[in-house]
């Protein structure tokens, strides 16, 4: 990839390239000795030769879907001329695991984080106001606001009191997969060591029921721990009353911890990718994926999600897998949203977005190529259900949907500590308890909205830097936001409507 060749052949198999810029009708594509015969946007695809009609169409050395017509060289690709179809993949189970590389432990990289009692690390210190169910929801918001920056100045190891409110916790059955994931990502959240007190509030009535919640758990109430409900205390008042109460009584205690050196080992990373474009699969996510691999190689975990997102390009991670029990974990899930989806009279071919499509991704085959680079190259140790704990150091697959609060909620309640964000359209995201890095695909977003974002891989596509250099950069980067550095997401105050658990089943 040079900086004046204005398109790029990503795989020697590849039977088209991707426009680097804007390219007028005419552009010389070097690699061909061909001129293209339209525009084409930044971002999009342009054929090198010719492709009849059903014959597929590559990317990345990789099927992205099948040619709808006739198409001749030098013509756009996209969604008028490319389709989904149906062909066969290789799962071929473990059969590209290779041995990890770690650092010694000379070499091993620290952060300065908070080390909790319990073991676990945390890269920040929040108090959180917990909802089992939407009903006390503005209870909890009430709670948070008493609590303004002018209050918690006085305790400067504390990074803010956050209310994690969601639309759910009744009208749902009370057993499955809906009420299990709910309970999982509430206790998750409680767990998560960027959380240093909680407060869980609850209506009195709910299907979620705390008292349920407790039992599951084995939880009590401690100096780090308070749960009541609105109805035994007396209505919204007394709710509201009895948690700023309980909250200013955690406050002096939960500020003693100190920030001191941890390795890197205790990082837990959660990859996300959003509102994707045409660059983002070979600048920002195999920039992640390289500063994945750095992060493994020092001991840690990285976590990958959004499993419609990665629809077309799991054969990718079955080969990469430890183990046949883990390859057909991985398998399972497939074949359940190829399910959950028919039933829903959906097809997984929906994703790609409106805004993913204007950025040059065709087919959810393509765009998934794309977003399963954000895991790297190491082996995968271990998939895992929506907001399962995390306990597996290396590369972990969490089952997700591809909407990125819903798959992101599931990552934290895993035990997340810091996140990191690609975007090529510009996605406006940040996580609270988890800090996340949100990293540009391309130069031109990143000039246009620099105050969201922390670091530009459009530089790669430029032909400024290369994956490995960005990578290090990021990597770098999670380090520093580990240890205190606030992100541009974290400036703007991002997280506060972010917490999504995901609704599985029927809303009574």
């Amino acid at each position: 990839m040079t900086e004046t060749s204005p398109t790029v052949l990503l795989h020697k198999t590849d039977n088209v390239v991707i426009a680097r810029k804007n390219a007028p009708a005419g552009t010389h594509i070097h690699v061909v000795g061909l001129k293209s015969l339209e525009a084409v946007s930044a971002g999009h695809k342009i054929a090198i030769k010719a492709i009849a009609k059903d014959e597929p169409i590559r990317r990345y050395g990789q099927i992205i879907g099948f040619a709808s017509s006739n198409i001749q060289a030098g013509a756009h690709i996209h969604t008028h001329n490319c389709v989904m179809a149906d062909f066969a993949r290789d799962y071929a189970p473990t059969t590209e695991t290779k041995p990890t590389s770690y650092f010694n432990d000379p070499e091993r990289a620290v952060f300065q984080g908070y080390r909790r009692d319990n073991g676990k690390s945390g890269t920040r210190n929040y108090l959180a106001v917990l909802t089992s169910v939407n009903c006390s929801a503005t209870v909890a918001r009430h709670i948070a606001r008493h609590f303004d920056e002018k209050v918690l100045e006085a305790y400067p190891n504390i990074d803010g009191i956050v209310a994690l409110t969601h639309t759910t916790g009744c009208g749902m059955a009370s057993s499955g997969d809906g009420y299990d994931a709910l309970q999982r990502t509430l206790w998750g959240h409680a767990a998560n060591p960027n959380i240093g007190g909680v407060l869980m509030v609850g209506l009195g009535c709910e299907t979620a029921h705390l008292d349920l919640l407790l039992d599951a758990y084995g939880l009590k109430n401690g100096p780090f721990f308070q749960v009541y409900n609105i109805q035994n205390v007396g209505g919204t008042r007394h709710a509201v009353e009895h948690g700023i109460a309980a909250l200013k009584e955690m406050l002096p205690v939960v500020n003693q911890v100190k920030r001191e050196a941890i390795p890197a080992s205790e990082l837990i990373l959660a990859l996300q990718c959003g509102g994707s474009d045409g660059y983002s699969g070979f600048t920002a996510n195999p920039a992640l994926g390289y500063a994945s691999d750095l992060l493994v190689r020092h001991g840690g975990t990285a976590i990958l999600s959004e499993t419609p997102e990665i629809y077309g390009a799991e054969h990718l991670l079955t080969r990469r897998a430890v183990s046949q029990k883990v390859a057909d974990k991985l398998i399972e899930r497939i074949r359940w949203w190829e399910d959950y989806t028919q039933r829903n009279k959906m097809d997984m071919n929906n994703n790609p977005s409106y805004g993913n499509k204007q950025g040059g991704l065709t087919t959810i085959l393509e765009k998934s190529l794309g977003a399963a680079a954000k895991g790297g190259t190491t082996n995968l140790v271990d998939v895992l259900r929506y907001a399962d704990p995390v306990r597996a150091r290396g590369l972990v697959f969490m089952d997700t949907p591809g909407f990125d609060p819903v798959s992101a909620t599931g990552q934290v309640a895993g035990g997340a500590n810091v996140m990191c964000f690609t975007t090529g359209r510009g996605s406006a995201y940040g996580n609270k308890p988890c800090p996340s890095i949100k990293i540009a695909t391309n130069s031109a977003l990143y000039e246009r909205q620099f105050e969201d974002m922390d670091i530009n891989c459009g530089n790669i596509s430029d032909g400024t830097a290369t994956v490995e250099e960005m990578g290090k950069v990021i990597f770098d980067e999670v380090l520093a936001v580990a240890s205190g550095k606030r992100t541009k997401s974290e400036q703007f105050g991002y997280g506060d409507s972010e917490f999504a658990p995901w609704q599985i089943g029927a809303t009574m």
